[in-house]
């Protein structure tokens, strides 16, 4: 399982907190490339919802992660 920045950003919009069949459900249905279902398909599943992404991909980055200043946009 690997996940890349573009793999990820395609469960942003996701209903969290979601199962594993609920994710794998949801990139079906929005047309999320295969590496994203096969990646889901690998996760373990312990009956209880995940809550967001960085439970998935702990090295997910936050806004926290990027230098810029929102308030200059």
């Amino acid at each position: 399982m690997y996940w890349t920045l573009e793999l990820a950003s395609h469960l942003e919009d996701a209903p969290w907190p979601a199962t594993k069949d609920e994710l794998i459900d949801f990139a079906i249905r929005t047309g999320a490339p295969m590496e994203v279902i096969e990646n889901l398909q690998e996760l373990e599943d312990e009956g209880e919802p995940y809550e967001n992404i960085e439970e998935i991909w702990p090295d997910y980055p936050t806004k926290d992660d990027f230098f810029f200043n929102e308030d200059e946009y």
